[in-house]
């Protein structure tokens, strides 16, 4: 069902003059470029939560190689 979405919007795009296609790529890069940067701002939020309430531990990566494959 996405693919005939998808489909249909992407010979949309493809019908638009040069310029507005360019406009609208622009658009949705700046739009998708927004979400990672919510998404990696959620994760320092929820990274930081945790460290607050002691769930992260320190050491180096053998020690965390070890603690994983005891």
């Amino acid at each position: 069902m996405h693919t005939v979405t998808f489909d249909k919007a992407l010979r949309v795009v493809e019908s638009l003059p040069e310029k507005q296609r360019d406009d609208l790529i622009g658009i949705v890069q700046r739009r998708l470029a927004e979400i990672r940067r919510d998404s990696l701002a959620h994760e320092i939020h929820e990274a930081r939560e945790e460290y607050a309430r002691g769930k992260v531990r320190k050491g180096t990566v053998m020690e965390l190689l070890k603690d994983l494959h005891p």
